[in-house]
């Protein structure tokens, strides 16, 4: 039988109330009758109910992260920010992956509406992300990164932006000829096409453009996933048919480590051949050969902008959306050569 909380009151000789301040915080115990509480807590190996006190209050103390992968860098330290930052405002995280599939993402909305978890951090990939539809029934999510529709509160980064600045970055160091990998391809439908990838190659694309440069669909390499593994086989194989470009524009840091791998196996000098540049900034990227030069952002401001969103909406389902950008910027390291 698992202990109650009269138990644990009468063990250490206090009323359930004064158990349950010193379980919930926020209001001042004793020292000592806190001692006696939390003695009896661990001695009867208490542990509290949450679906009992989600009956009380209507609330589960639970919200759910979900990613399209957990694998990557950026997953694993984006998820670390938002356990971290959660567990500050009283909630657990469930972690969950949809696998970039919007049944799953689906299926995660049923639960969240089954008032299994508060609220929901959702991290959809297509641009048709047919889960957000409509806000009828939608219960207090909160989305990551740049989707279509915007009637939902959302966090992310301004990609066009950022990769409008890398462009001109590496024009301005000289290159013409870039390569952008994780780019969807050209004339693939909206059920293809991540919302991530489509800005950044519109924020490329016109900064070729206000170069006087025509964008080159032979410099897009698609992949089939966005994982290390995946750019540097895709990568390899492009670079079996195509010229060496003077710099290659990876999606993400883990896109830019394949880059990097198949350069390196293929005796190709970075950056005195090919400049290489890549997106989130992850722990790694400082320590790659040679030090990626990357866009970075804060991802500790991102976790808590987005539960802070969620908080509110949570208080207030019937609120106007919020929509906050995240700042970013270049880091400058040793990937990118002036030519």
């Amino acid at each position: 039988m698992r202990a109650t909380v009269r138990d644990v009151a009468a063990l250490a000789g206090v009323s359930p109330k004064t158990v349950s301040n010193v379980i919930n915080g926020g209001v001042v115990v004793r020292p000592d009758t806190r001692e006696r509480v939390e003695q009896a807590l661990a001695q009867l190996d208490y542990v509290p109910n949450l679906s009992a006190r989600g009956l009380r209050n209507g609330r589960s103390g639970a919200i759910a992260l979900t990613l399209p992968e957990m694998s990557s860098a950026y997953s694993a330290e984006l998820a670390r920010w938002f356990v971290e930052l959660a567990r500050e405002r009283d909630w657990v995280v469930q972690l969950d992956q949809t696998a970039a599939d919007p049944e799953r993402e689906r299926q995660l909305v049923s639960r969240a509406r089954a008032h299994l978890v508060d609220g929901l951090v959702l991290n959809p990939v297509s641009l048709s992300a047919s889960v957000l539809a409509s806000t009828a029934g939608l219960p207090p999510t909160v989305v990551i990164g740049e989707v279509e529709p915007e009637h939902v509160d959302q966090v992310h980064v301004d990609s066009s932006a950022a990769a409008h600045e890398v462009t001109t970055y590496l024009l301005d160091h000289g290159h013409r000829r870039i390569a952008v990998v994780g780019a969807p391809e050209p004339g693939a439908d909206g059920s293809q096409v991540t919302a991530t990838s489509e800005r950044r190659v519109n924020g490329h694309e016109a900064a070729l453009r206000t170069a006087g440069l025509t964008p080159d669909p032979t410099l897009r390499v698609p992949l089939p996933g966005w994982s290390t593994a995946d750019a540097a086989g895709a990568f390899g194989v492009w670079l079996d048919t195509h010229p060496l470009p003077d710099a290659v524009f990876a999606f993400t840091d883990s896109i830019a480590f394949g880059v990097l791998h198949v350069l390196a196996a293929r005796g190709v000098r970075v950056p005195e051949q090919v400049s290489v540049v890549g997106f989130d900034d992850v722990d790694g990227a400082a320590f790659a050969i040679p030090a990626l030069t990357t866009v970075s952002f804060d991802r500790r401001a991102f976790a808590d902008a987005a539960l802070d969103l969620l908080t509110a909406r949570i208080a207030d389902r019937d609120a106007p959306p919020s929509t906050v950008v995240i700042p970013h910027r270049i880091v400058e390291r040793a990937s990118v050569a002036r030519r």
